[in-house]
């Protein structure tokens, strides 16, 4: 058996894990046009550092902090471009494959509620949310697993008293 040139193997190892991509897009850019540049930036971030991927990590954990850190960039750059102006579409983020089914309302409200969030606390749920340990996520964020339950909490209560005011 041979092995995968580098390419190869980057890009299995992308379609595997393209989901992350979709979330975390989604859950910076509410423009579609926006979440497809995002993603092409990810993308090419992942490609110049896949070099350095060190194989004995997970993959997604070391695709999920490019893929933040690299939407909080982009996210800042855009507020910075847009802080004066009132975006055209307002639609709610979808966290989803562009292709999923319909979200319920809550589903929606929930994304609405995750989409006000400040650039760490939306990284957190994303990776919560997606079923990741508090371990994996404080690897990822670069922060204490106590400092990722701590703020995991505060965000749920946070998200029920959105809720009940809603």
């Amino acid at each position: 058996m041979t092995a995968l040139d580098p390419q190869d193997r980057f890009l299995a190892l992308l379609e595997e894990h393209d989901k992350i991509l979709y979330k975390v897009a989604s859950s910076y850019c509410r423009n579609p046009e926006d979440r497809r540049d995002l993603i092409q930036e990810i993308v090419v971030q992942l490609w110049r550092s896949f070099g350095k991927f060190d194989d004995s990590y997970r993959f997604s954990t070391w695709m999920y902090r490019i893929a933040i850190n690299v939407a909080i960039s982009f996210y800042r750059s855009q507020s910075r471009r847009t802080r004066d102006t009132v975006p055209v579409e307002e639609s709610i983020l979808e966290i989803a494959d562009p292709g999923a089914a319909e979200d319920s309302d809550n589903i929606r409200l929930l994304h609405h509620f995750i989409g006000q969030m400040d650039e760490l606390n939306r990284a957190l749920m994303i990776l919560y949310l997606d079923g990741n340990s508090y371990d994996t996520i404080a690897e990822i964020l670069g922060i204490s697993t106590t400092n990722v339950a701590t703020k995991i909490s505060r965000i749920k209560e946070r998200l029920r008293r959105d809720f009940a005011g809603a």
